[in-house]
């Protein structure tokens, strides 16, 4: 046997092995429902969209049922930036005004939520877009923010405008969408009682959706490894009482607090786990999915 065709072997053998390793988490999870919420820097990236959209079919194909519900904050600030209209933000939440609402709807909606269907049904599934508005999917309501403030210490209500959370998700639009063996992406932009349109965080939205359709798993695809301790080391597993205790001792804050509260009520709606996984690595998915050491951070039931 010559050394390449020894190479070659050894290659197809580690391919072998991976699979045969990966076949009982299939059997775990036939049938399952995975929520995806997908944003940073992999949909940023061609081509980890193009690896994104092929794992997504991959999923679907072996009997896992996955919902996509995407975000698109950079892309919004570059069509801001373009269109000349002015925007701020209050505690890391774009204050969104009459004009801006439009403007968010077009891109999440719009031009994002159809590039991801385009991209999974180039890689062989069956896509289809949908924004909150669609068949009622998503009512919403006002997000209430308060504040206080350090000198007076007096409580004050934060405006954002058209920002809103999900009040009710329809679960039976995507039940029928996957008994037609369809593939949900939804833009996260939710419908009020009065008409309004509301532009909904997206960590939220899928948290919301994962909760309502009674989903096995919540994955978060971000741009950091995972919750990290105060040395920076991984942690591997959580209980929703301990993302508590280290949110109280500091070891949780910023733009991870928001995440794990969504992680948190995910699980205790229902959810079996909720996972935070760096959507940069490519087929990070398959990796949480697939293996026993997985990729991220997992929150679970007490």
């Amino acid at each position: 046997m010559t050394s390449k065709s020894f190479s070659d072997t050894k290659h197809w053998l580690r391919t072998a092995r991976t699979i045969t390793e990966a076949l009982p988490f299939m059997r775990r999870y036939t049938g399952k429902t995975f929520v995806i919420k997908y944003g940073g820097h992999a949909m940023g990236n061609q081509e980890l969209a193009d690896i994104f959209a092929s794992d997504i079919v991959l999923l679907k194909q072996i009997g896992i049922n996955p919902i996509v519900v995407h975000g698109g904050g950079p892309q919004i600030g570059q069509m801001l930036e373009r269109l000349k209209v002015q925007s701020e933000f209050i505690d890391g939440l774009r204050v969104t005004d009459a004009a801006t609402v439009e403007i968010v709807e077009m891109v999440l909606s719009g031009s994002i939520n159809k590039q991801i269907v385009s991209s999974i049904n180039s890689a062989g599934g069956t896509a289809i877009g949908l924004s909150g508005k669609d068949g009622g999917l998503i009512q919403a309501t006002k997000l209430r923010r308060t504040k206080r403030d350090e000198e007076s210490n007096i409580e004050k209500i934060l405006d954002l405008g058209f920002v809103g959370e999900p009040h009710r998700v329809n679960p039976q639009i995507l039940t029928s969408l996957e008994r037609s063996g369809m593939i949900p992406v939804i833009a996260p932009i939710g419908l009020g009682v009065d008409g309004q349109t509301y532009n909904i965080n997206a960590d939220t939205v899928a948290g919301a959706v994962a909760a309502a359709v009674g989903a096995s798993r919540l994955l978060l695809l971000t741009d950091v490894a995972g919750v990290l301790d105060k040395d920076g080391n991984l942690l591997t597993d959580l209980s929703t009482e301990k993302v508590r205790e280290l949110r109280n001792d500091g070891t949780i804050y910023g733009g991870m607090i928001p995440k794990l509260e969504t992680c948190v009520n995910a699980v205790e709606n229902g959810v079996d786990a909720s996972v935070i996984i760096d959507g940069r690595v490519p087929h990070s998915m398959l990796l949480e999915i697939f293996t026993d050491r997985g990729i991220g951070t997992l929150i679970g039931r007490s």
